[in-house]
């Protein structure tokens, strides 16, 4: 080879190596971007147990893979429990968020056990981390059920809505003794999820980047991260009852519902529930409780006659603590309380029924 050669193929090698290490540079910062912060729920928001008649909780606090220590809850309403519902929230809230649904189950006679994810309300965690994390979480969560003298002896089910419904499906993988799983609007793996998003905001720029985004989860998270829903299904003898809307916008029903229903469509121990227009964020609510819009059009009617800006920065702290005010002030909690669709929980409650024999 001669010397010009020689010289070509280093810089051409250079040039890949750069290319690489820029390109994994690049997938890291967005993929740390996205979940380095903490979540919060909005406090004036927080439904709190008194909102419910007759549910109780009791307090416990377990640790997932780095020793961050998790905050969850076991509700009950009145005595003779059938099973343990294990209840994984989505991205964006913790578990305060699904307070309606879960005292929907207590009342037909299910424990339920619902948790903060690392990095979301009272658990710790400067941030999320990444999508796998919420499989390790709801992991160690179940171990911490299962291990505990405190909690008796009955039937694992889960529930999962969104990325609560992607950790329930990725982790039967590791708990095949579950006996049922509802997910809602979840995705099959976590690339999947971040593909979508991507290709929302980048095109198909993001193709580029979906390998090192996949490299960078293995090396935070390892086998957690090339899991996947339809691993979990294969793994376990789980009955499986798969929930999505057709006009999802965060969560493409293409990358999840689709794909289980092509596989599974056949198979007796999977149900399939598929809406045309409930969207993500309010799949579970009843779509004829107009409350909440009835309320923000009176606070928008109020805040427009205090005679003020607020939509100018320098008034942001007044807008703040005008409407976290009148949130406390006015808002009616036990109409804000029952929002969710009791058709679709009967069908849940049903499900777990017919299920944990």
């Amino acid at each position: 080879m001669t010397k010009k050669k020689k010289v070509i193929l280093i810089i051409l090698a250079s040039l890949v190596v750069v290319f690489i290490g820029t390109m994994w540079f690049m997938a890291a910062m967005i993929y740390d971007d996205n979940f380095d912060d903490r979540l919060e729920t909005y406090e004036p928001k927080m439904f709190r147990v008194d909102d419910f008649d007759g549910l109780s909780r009791t307090r416990y606090e377990f640790q997932s893979d780095k020793e961050q220590k998790l905050v969850g809850y076991m509700y009950k309403a009145g005595e003779g429990q059938k099973a343990i519902i294990m209840l994984a929230h989505g991205l964006g809230a913790g578990h305060n968020y699904y307070m309606d649904l879960i005292n929907c189950f207590a009342q037909r006679g299910y424990y339920v056990f619902a948790y903060d994810a690392t990095g979301n309300d009272e658990s710790e965690g400067q941030g999320v981390i990444g999508l796998p994390q919420g499989v390790i979480d709801l992991d160690n969560a179940i171990s911490f059920v299962e291990e505990n003298k405190d909690f008796p002896d009955l039937p694992i089910c889960l529930f999962g809505h969104s990325w609560g419904a992607f950790s329930a499906s990725n982790v039967l993988t590791f708990h095949p003794e579950v006996k049922a799983v509802v997910e809602v609007s979840g995705w099959n793996r976590s690339s999947d999820m971040f593909e979508a998003e991507g290709k929302r905001q980048a095109g198909s720029f993001i193709y580029l980047v979906m390998p090192f985004v996949k490299l960078h989860e293995w090396i935070h998270f390892g086998k957690y991260s090339s899991n996947s829903a339809l691993d979990g299904f294969e793994a376990s003898d789980a009955a499986v009852m798969v929930v999505h809307s057709e006009d999802d916008d965060v969560v493409p029903i293409e990358s999840g519902y689709d794909k289980f229903y092509e596989k599974y469509k056949d198979d007796p121990r999977f149900e399939f529930v598929r809406f045309k227009d409930k969207g993500h964020n309010y799949i579970l609510n009843d779509s004829s409780n107009t409350y909440m819009d009835e309320f923000n059009a009176e606070w928008m009617e109020w805040l427009n006659e205090q005679g003020y800006d607020y939509n100018a920065e320098e008034n942001q702290s007044r807008l703040a603590e005008d409407k976290a005010n009148y949130l406390h002030e006015h808002l009616d909690r036990q109409k804000y309380a029952g929002r969710s669709d009791m058709e679709l929980v009967e069908k849940f409650v049903e499900f777990y029924d017919k299920h944990i024999g």
